[in-house]
């Protein structure tokens, strides 16, 4: 009895140890055929969407949000009247893109970059958050200058939330301080993320947050 226990147990081993090679062979090929597949299909559609068009509705929403936004002074983000329609319009330019966005009509690199600089100027969190997976749909669908909206989407989102912004892209005015970047810690992302990501360096950031602050006097 122990002895053909010992054989069985001495045999089956070695014959347990040639099945499972070859099951992992092929489970190994079977992975790199399932791998393969799925890059081809991630190929495939990184292909179809470079080729989508865009989206004209999105590209107006988008047009017409950065029209308000350009050449704006900073006296005006402390002006009632100005400040009280960028609101409103932006409002209604984030309602257009939801339809768009649920519709399923966003499809292009262009789309969802648009789409970002919409949500990027909401109001709540979850606009913030939102904008935020929007830019990093850009980047994936290759619009490699959407690294910027990506950081300045987190940076907001985090703010909104009590937290501290990492990159340094948000400025307020605020009534009682002036313009300020706080809540703000410099100190978890270095300056070479920073430029990898589009983002200016400290330096850079200090200089222009003494320009605004010398255009528009801290309150007293």
């Amino acid at each position: 009895m122990d002895k053909i226990n010992y054989s069985c147990n001495h045999e089956h081993p070695i014959r347990e140890g040639v099945i499972m090679t070859n099951f992992h062979r092929t489970m190994l090929m079977m992975l790199m055929m399932l791998s393969g597949f799925g890059l081809a299909l991630s190929s495939a559609a990184q292909a179809q969407n470079a080729g989508s068009p865009d989206n004209a509705a999105m590209a107006a929403l988008f047009k017409a949000d950065q029209a308000v936004r350009a050449g704006i002074r900073p006296e005006q983000t402390v002006d009632r009247a100005f400040v009280t329609k960028m609101i409103a319009d932006d409002l209604q330019r984030r309602v257009a893109a939801r339809k768009l966005l649920e519709a399923e009509a966003l499809h292009s690199a262009e789309d969802y970059y648009a789409a970002a600089y919409i949500f990027q100027h909401g109001s709540t969190a979850d606009d913030y958050l939102l904008a935020h997976s929007l830019a990093l749909a850009a980047i994936a669908r290759g619009k490699a200058d959407a690294t910027w909206i990506a950081a300045a989407t987190l940076d907001r989102y985090l703010q909104k939330i009590g937290q501290k912004q990492i990159y340094g892209t948000q400025y307020i005015t605020a009534k009682a301080t002036g313009p300020t970047m706080e809540p703000y810690d410099p100190t978890i992302v270095p300056d070479s993320l920073r430029a990898a990501l589009g983002v200016p360096g400290r330096k850079e950031q200090e200089a222009r947050l003494q320009k605004m602050r010398a255009m528009v006097p801290t309150p007293k």
